[in-house]
């Protein structure tokens, strides 16, 4: 049997679906994939981070932006939508686009049972060659458990795991951190 090749868009042909489209989607090489819509407690931990982060950054120059702002992680090729991501320098946009940065220094991606192999594959793989990222983080929905890759130097990423309510993430750079108590508000896991 002969297996035939998925249909693929160009680049421009997806920014023409984002913008008539009420159902966001992330693309990958001329591929679109329609985005499911968060759980609440997705949004509430999307919430609490940005919230945290306010506080923590306060009067750095870093800007804090929600799940609504896509990342080019390739020129016409890669775009995604991050839970949250922080750019602290001047606000890189994509070629002939406002809709979408290049250069976040901190991205949040909250885990789901249908993203998070995608999450931490393909999808971080991309992330770390963008020369601007200096910390990835990874949040479990389901448990107290919060993954924090560090860039450590080019092509070198260390990754510390936590799984208590009494640890920070400390984003060195920043000198500034984000527990998890704030993180994981008013959640209750089983």
């Amino acid at each position: 049997m002969q297996m035939t090749k998925p249909q693929t868009i160009s680049a421009e042909e997806y920014f023409e679906l984002e913008r008539t489209s009420e159902t966001k989607h992330e693309y990958l090489h001329g591929e679109v994939f329609a985005m499911t819509g968060a759980s609440v407690r997705h949004n509430l931990i999307v919430s609490h981070v940005i919230g945290a982060l306010d506080r923590a950054l306060g009067e750095t120059d870093c800007e804090i932006f929600p799940s609504d702002i896509k990342v080019e992680l390739e020129f016409d090729k890669h775009y995604v939508y991050p839970d949250v991501s922080v750019v602290c320098e001047q606000i890189e946009t994509a070629k002939r686009r406002n809709d979408a940065i290049t250069n976040p220094k901190i991205v949040f991606e909250v885990l789901s049972e249908s993203t998070k192999d995608y999450d931490r594959g393909t999808k971080f793989a991309a992330y770390r060659k963008l020369p601007s990222l200096t910390d990835f983080i990874v949040i479990d929905q389901y448990s107290v458990l919060v993954e924090h890759h560090r860039k450590q130097g080019p092509g070198r990423w260390v990754m510390h795991e936590y799984e208590s309510l009494q640890d920070s993430l400390l984003f060195e750079d920043l000198q500034v951190s984000v527990s998890l108590e704030k993180i994981y508000r008013n959640l209750k896991f089983s």
